[in-house]
């Protein structure tokens, strides 16, 4: 006999459509700050603009995976979540440890002190909607 699952709760739902929207305007800030930065000052510090660059595009696919729900979008949002929780710290650290490394700030730099750490605690009130709303086998 097969068992049945319980249905995944939908990641787009209650608190889901906030933490969507703080994605979204993390995306369109990391989106304009890299953009600037990379039409402006470029050869600057390539390094920190680029990663500013892939925060702005980890943001915009964890958006969509968190608001596409299902089995696919959960996947997306957990693997975006879980390279930007990654990011964010190795960043962070690196950051601190050497200033001439990043001579400019990236959105994840300190830690993502420039944006009052959300950049920090986003990716892990992520993972734990995330977890939150995962299938529970009965």
């Amino acid at each position: 006999m097969v068992e049945a699952r319980a249905p995944e709760r939908a990641t787009n739902k209650g608190p889901g459509r906030l933490l969507i929207a703080v994605y979204l305007l993390f995306a369109i800030a990391a989106t304009s700050r890299a953009g600037l930065q990379i039409a402006t000052k470029f050869d600057e510090a390539p390094v920190a603009y680029l990663l500013s660059a892939l925060a702005a595009v980890i943001y915009i696919v964890a958006a969509v995976g968190l608001a596409r729900a299902g089995h696919t979008g959960r996947r997306v949002a957990l693997a975006c979540c879980s390279v930007e929780l990654v990011g964010v710290v190795a960043v962070g650290i690196l950051s601190l440890a050497d200033k001439e490394l990043f001579p400019d700030e990236t959105v994840w730099s300190q830690f993502g002190s420039g944006y009052g750490y959300i950049p920090l605690v986003l990716p892990i009130l992520g993972l734990l909607w995330l977890w939150r709303t995962r299938n529970d086998p009965t």
